[in-house]
């Protein structure tokens, strides 16, 4: 019997190729994200395709509990139960502490940290009643480090790391492990609006941000690609992982190495 995943924050970037490795895998997938329709139905439509599991989206705002537990109570609805949670949506604003609107902090903390709790909190009932799942929360390197003009995103991934471990101990003994990946810099449209602003904030040109910022603590000298993080996603899900619980794998070319 097909699995079935729910990926927030997956109709762009990292959360996009996630959902379609999990596809590929022949899982029942629910998308959830912002973004023109068209484009939306037709990477629905693609995932179909890929491996033949049924691919449903549904247009959650992360920032919302009601429309994130129907995101939940969707997936059940259609396909039976949560098998796979990843937790993926975020978006990012920089810019120094006292500068920092207000109301972007709040939208940061409520989607890239929040939103976590909210899915785990109406997912893992269903995962219990079966007696295993899994919950993978995609981090960031900023989980384990900082960088400056960056404080309520890397305020938020600290949390996931918390999360990710408290709710692990919760559920050691009913068959669900919860875990992190933590990419370095990966090109996706998020990391793309950043570079200006970093620009800006910094006084350099938007090349030296990829060169001196972004690959300067990166050891490989290389942007991250989204299939080695879809690739990680699909390993902590599969029954090779059982064993691996509470705790992160870093995806990030020797950043967090320093």
């Amino acid at each position: 019997m097909s699995r079935t995943v729910v990926v927030t924050g997956s109709t762009s970037g990292i959360g996009l190729g996630i959902a379609r490795a999990f596809a590929a895998e022949g899982c029942h997938v629910v998308i959830n994200g912002f973004g023109r329709p068209d484009e939306i139905e037709a990477a629905r439509r693609e995932m179909e395709v890929l491996g033949g599991g049924r691919v449903i989206y549904h247009a959650a705002d992360m920032t919302k509990p009601d429309e994130i537990a129907d995101l939940i109570g969707t997936a059940k609805e259609t396909f039976g139960s949560v098998d796979v949670l990843v937790n993926n949506a975020g978006i990012q604003h920089v810019a120094k502490i006292e500068d920092f609107p207000l109301e972007k902090w709040d939208q940061i903390i409520a989607i890239n940290l929040t939103s976590s709790f909210h899915t785990m909190r109406a997912a893992i009932p269903l995962m219990k009643e079966k007696g295993k799942g899994r919950i993978i929360n995609v981090a960031s390197a900023h989980a384990l480090t900082a960088s400056p003009f960056k404080s309520a995103y890397v305020a938020a991934k600290h949390g996931i790391l918390g999360l990710t471990k408290t709710a692990a101990l919760e559920l050691a003994e009913f068959g669900i492990t919860v875990n992190a990946i933590c990419p370095g810099y990966v090109l996706t449209p998020l990391v793309e609006k950043q570079i200006p602003d970093t620009a800006r904030e910094r006084g350099i040109s938007e090349e030296q941000v990829k060169t001196d910022v972004m690959l300067r603590l990166q050891a490989t000298k290389e942007f991250v690609s989204i299939e080695e993080v879809a690739a990680t996603a699909v390993f902590l899900a599969s029954d090779a992982a059982r064993q691996i619980t509470g705790t992160h794998i870093s995806i990030d070319g020797g950043w967090t190495a320093q």
